[in-house]
């Protein structure tokens, strides 16, 4: 475990200065790996759904930026910052992160999953940016073309795969986190993003099927997910998997999982529940709502 002390926030400063030198939108992180700025808007009823409109910083990935001064500035605002995120999806690099998990509770190894889904889809997953993180697991750094739109999922392309793509952010190497520091894998220092491969693009962009329903339409994922974040957000101990997992299947129902993820797994890290075990349970609740989904299909 990687020991905090009065040098982190001026080391994660640094970094992230470095990565917004290389043309990589950043912003600052706590030690939990969520947004070290307080929303502007926490506690206004009716939630405000601002994603930084306002002007003042506070946004999370919405305050991603290159710019040095305004990166400066953020951080200064954040003097606890322990890392800093970097948002996928932003020009000019249009990162897309692959999120490899080694947790057991997956039943596989994510990184042997891939392999297989490249032998599957006949692709080869070129010399890239890696990140090793404290848990094990190592984050995969591609660039995506300007005309595709990759969303962020969890456990969707295999058990133990996360993807980040627009609005999600990867955690940038050199954080220091409750769990450890992030770091480049050996090698890697010298070596840019690749282009994520052509065979591959279709299974990160692919749309799960649309909900059926027969009576009106689903509910947005705006009004309906902040309702599931509150939820999610009110567990106590004891509680918090079971929630968290019946707020996930609710949401993939209704065909907003996938833009859901992130903000219920951090819902659920605030709770206490830890990253891996959240991110767990929603894969969980994907592959589940998605089996029943085929066999209503099926058995129509």
């Amino acid at each position: 475990m990687a020991t905090i002390d009065r040098q982190t926030p001026t080391l994660a400063l640094a970094h992230a200065l470095a990565a917004a030198g290389r043309g990589l939108p950043v912003f600052p992180l706590s030690a939990t790996k969520l947004p070290a700025l307080r929303s502007p808007h926490h506690g206004e009823q009716p939630p405000t759904h601002c994603r930084g409109e306002c002007g003042l910083p506070g946004h999370g990935v919405h305050d991603a930026t290159t710019d040095p001064a305004a990166v400066r500035a953020l951080f200064a605002a954040a003097p606890r910052a322990t890392g800093y995120g970097i948002a996928c999806g932003r020009a000019p690099h249009r990162l897309i992160g692959i999120d490899l998990d080694v947790d057991p509770a997956y039943g596989s190894d994510a990184a042997g999953a891939l392999r297989q889904l490249a032998l599957q889809h006949l692709f080869t997953i070129p010399p890239t940016v890696t990140v090793l993180t404290p848990s094990g697991g190592r984050h995969l750094w591609l660039t995506g073309p300007a005309d595709a739109t990759v969303p962020n999922s969890a456990g969707r392309l295999a058990p133990g795969i996360d993807i980040r793509g627009s609005g999600g952010y990867l955690v940038g190497p050199g954080s220091v986190t409750a769990h450890g520091r992030y770091r480049l894998a050996p090698g890697a220092a010298h070596l840019t993003p690749a282009p994520c491969p052509r065979a591959l693009l279709p299974l990160l962009t692919r749309p799960r099927r649309p909900p059926t329903t027969t009576r009106g339409a689903a509910p947005t994922p705006d009004r309906r997910g902040e309702g599931l974040i509150q939820f999610v957000l009110a567990a106590h101990e004891g509680q918090r998997n079971t929630r968290l997992f019946w707020a996930a299947c609710r949401a993939y129902e209704h065909g907003f999982g996938d833009t859901l993820a992130d903000a219920l797994t951090a819902a659920a890290v605030r709770t206490g529940l830890p990253e891996h075990e959240a991110r767990a349970a929603i894969a969980s609740a994907a592959r589940l709502t998605s089996r029943r989904g085929e066999e209503t299909n099926d058995a129509t």
